[in-house]
């Protein structure tokens, strides 16, 4: 199976050594055609890329429909070998249409609705498109006479191979076929025991002859052929006058089944080979990872970023740069193409160019009468003609004196920059480089060559100018070293010294390379191991403020619930509901008691309890009474820390007795002033510490003086965020809620 290549991109692409793999690709296509896909190449990948997620079958070989369709316009008979290579293509889409498929295939194969009469000439074709005449009775009975006929000749011919009179003149007991007809090989003068008619002779003098009974039976066998032609023209016939008026439809599923089988054929390909499809990017980018050109049979694979407007390849001879010139070249054709290549699709971006143009053969012609460097002028001047190209030159300033060429070339690479074109060059001079280096939008690559094995490592170095290595060059393809020794003296000891310069620069952007990498790779581990971290620490975030919250709305559950027990006066219901709420609170981690006795407190002595400093005014066993910005609270040992030096590690002599009983209420009837502002203290004190947030004191009305002095302490203390009268039910003026 062979496609049609234009003549544009049989060149390029023999420039390229990519013939070969075009032909590998070619193999898979179902029909004859052009290898470039007409139209919108995003739109194309779309279908490639959801076709390569499914399972499905290569279709049968077929051809374009063009002459069929002309000859149905010409009211023309079709041959049963067209009708068939219609039924194929349908079948084929029905198959597909049935299969299932959702997706962007799944909508395109439910556009192709297939007529009603392709379903009633599909019953008269089996797989291999042999007509079955077993479904027309009329036909069937013709095709069992012509088998009776066939067996009665083969009949007659065995018993003539047993006839005594002819056996003596028979060369062989063979049957024999000259012109289609059945025969026998016999010697001269079988006229006298064997009537028929000799159709041939051997360069040995034997004769073949047909004889009289079989050609009786060909005649019968003729007559029947003929009304089985006739009955099959006339099926012929009927299929063909069915197909004229769906030649439109004919037209569109001959496109349809063109355009899947650019994609099936780029698809299958692409399996069987482990290559990748590259859809063009809306840029100017080439990024090839881990590429390999498919002429190479055991190819290094290169990566190569280039994303300015000029690249240029120096260094050692013979050391890859025309490969990585093809190979750059290649990639960006087989992208442009939607052709399957071998590289990392993952890591690897090549931009959209309307034209990539080859500058790479010797343009020297004897018979146009033009010499190297003219034909490279032509080939450049046709460069000037397009816009956006990529262009590939190989050995630019080929054919004339390097100085010349290279000050020449600075200015022609400068205006076809100008143009919109991306320029790859290879050079062995350093003159142009140099020239063209100082620029932002050109890129060096150097053709590293390695001193010790005096080889080239087919790895190219970015950012410097390589050497060239001529002699070495020569000494490993066999010049004499004599001859190479004088050369050098020749060349001179400053063009030596310059090249030893260019090695040294190059060898120090290696190791800087190489430690570069290593530390990329030391700093992506880093941040690998920085990420994985921050997860966990998010992760502990968000399962320890789920915890909180749970536990805080849990907590201002049972709150809400003794409140609501303490409105209605219910003593029990409020210690049940304030057991509760405090068994939702966690426990803080508790000392060891060998840690609480090793730690005198005394009286007086300076302590801090949470973020404030306070005074120890008396002591118990477990608890303690201090005094914080005058106001006392009563706080657990455990909680207290020596805000001075540490006293001695005695066990306490002074032990107090606290009353450990509070409420959510206190009465001050019948108490002066100062002795109900004392209770208050030690009641709003013991409040906070059992985790109370609202109180009620009652007071009475009287003369108001104790109401007076319950305001202006509640006024003052700390702890109090407000104070109201209460309800109506609990002593209206005569109580006040307070709120810490």
């Amino acid at each position: 199976m062979k496609t049609t290549l234009s003549a544009s991109l049989t060149e390029l692409f023999g420039k390229l050594d990519l013939l070969p793999h075009v032909a590998k690709l070619e193999s898979f296509f179902a029909r004859p055609q052009n290898i470039a896909i007409g139209g919108d190449q995003e739109r194309h990948f779309r279908f490639i890329e959801a076709l390569d997620s499914l399972e499905f079958k290569s279709p049968q070989k077929s051809i374009p429909f063009e002459g069929i369709i002309n000859h149905l316009k010409k009211q023309g008979v079709l041959r049963f070998e067209d009708i068939f290579e219609l039924l194929k293509v349908v079948r084929y889409f029905r198959t597909m249409r049935n299969s299932g498929f959702t997706g962007l295939i799944g909508e395109w194969m439910g556009t192709i609705v297939i007529p009603e009469p392709f379903n009633e000439m599909d019953d008269f074709f089996d797989a291999s498109g042999v007509f079955i005449e077993s479904k027309d009775e009329e036909l069937y009975r013709i095709s069992q006479r012509i088998k009776a006929i066939k067996n009665e000749i083969a009949d007659s011919m065995k018993r003539l191979f047993h006839t005594q009179k002819l056996t003596p003149y028979l060369v062989d007991t063979q049957i024999h076929y000259v012109n289609d007809e059945e025969c026998l090989l016999v010697r001269g003068g079988f006229n006298h025991v064997l009537k028929g008619a000799v159709i041939g002779r051997t360069g040995a003098g034997f004769f073949y002859v047909a004889p009289d009974s079989i050609l009786r039976s060909k005649e019968q066998l003729r007559s029947v052929n003929q009304d089985r032609d006739a009955k099959l023209y006339e099926y012929a016939k009927r299929f063909s006058t069915k197909l004229t008026p769906l030649t439109p439809f004919i037209g569109f599923i001959d496109r349809e089944f063109e355009r899947f089988d650019h994609y099936q054929a780029r698809v299958l390909f692409a399996r069987a080979h482990n290559y990748a499809i590259l859809k063009p990017q809306n840029n100017s980018t080439i990024v090839l990872d881990e590429f390999s050109h498919p002429a190479l049979h055991k190819p290094k694979p290169i990566s190569v970023e280039f994303r300015g407007n000029l690249l240029m390849i120096t260094g050692v001879n013979a050391g890859g740069k025309t490969m990585l010139l093809k190979s750059i070249l290649s990639a960006c054709a087989m992208a442009k193409y939607l052709i399957p290549m071998k590289l990392n699709p993952h890591k690897s971006r090549i931009g959209s160019f309307k034209r990539i143009e080859a500058v790479i053969d010797d343009p020297q012609s004897v018979s146009n009468d033009i010499s190297t460097f003219a034909g490279r002028m032509v080939q450049f001047s046709h460069l000037f003609d397009h816009k956006n190209a990529l262009v590939g030159v190989d050995e630019i300033e080929l054919g004339t004196d390097s100085d010349e060429a290279a000050a020449l070339f600075a200015v022609v690479l400068d205006e076809l920059i100008k143009r919109g074109q991306k320029i790859i060059v290879t050079t062995h001079h350093k003159r142009l480089a140099a020239l063209m280096a100082d620029r932002d939008d050109v890129e060096l690559l150097a053709a590293i060559y390695d001193e010790e094995r005096r080889l080239p490592t087919y790895e190219f170095l970015s950012g410097t100018i390589g050497k060239s290595y001529a002699f070495e060059t020569a000494s490993r393809y066999g010049i004499n070293p004599a001859i190479i020794a004088k050369a050098k003296t020749v060349y001179g000891d400053n063009h030596e010294k310059l090249n030893i310069l260019i090695e040294r620069g190059s060898e120090m952007e290696r190791n800087l390379k190489q430690k570069n990498k290593e530390v990329d790779e030391r700093l992506e581990s880093l941040k690998t191991q920085e990420l994985t971290l921050k997860e966990a620490r998010e992760n502990l975030r968000s399962e320890l403020e789920r915890e909180k919250n749970r536990l805080r709305s849990e907590y201002d559950i049972a709150i809400n619930e003794a409140k609501e027990a303490a409105r209605g006066l219910d003593i029990a219901a409020i210690h049940r509901q304030l057991n509760r709420a405090a068994a939702k609170i966690p426990k803080p981690e508790i000392p060891k008691i060998a840690e609480l006795e090793a730690i005198k407190y005394e009286i007086g002595q300076a302590v801090k309890y949470r973020n404030q400093r306070g005074t120890i005014v008396s002591l118990g066993n477990k608890e303690a009474m201090i005094e914080v910005e005058g106001m006392r609270l009563r706080v657990k040992l455990t909680e207290l820390k020596p805000s001075g030096n540490l006293p001695k590690k005695i066990k306490p002599t002074h032990i107090a007795q606290i009353d450990q009983k509070s409420g959510l209420k206190l009465d001050l009837h019948g108490l002066r002033g100062e002795e109900a502002c004392e209770k208050m203290d030690k009641f709003l004190s013991d409040a906070l510490l059992q985790g109370f947030d609202e109180v009620i004191i009652y007071h009475g009305i009287g003369t108001g003086k104790l109401s007076y002095a319950v305001k202006e302490f509640l006024k003052v203390h700390p702890s109090v965020k407000s104070f109201t009268d209460a309800p109506q039910h609990l002593g209206g003026f005569g109580a006040k809620i307070v709120r810490l």
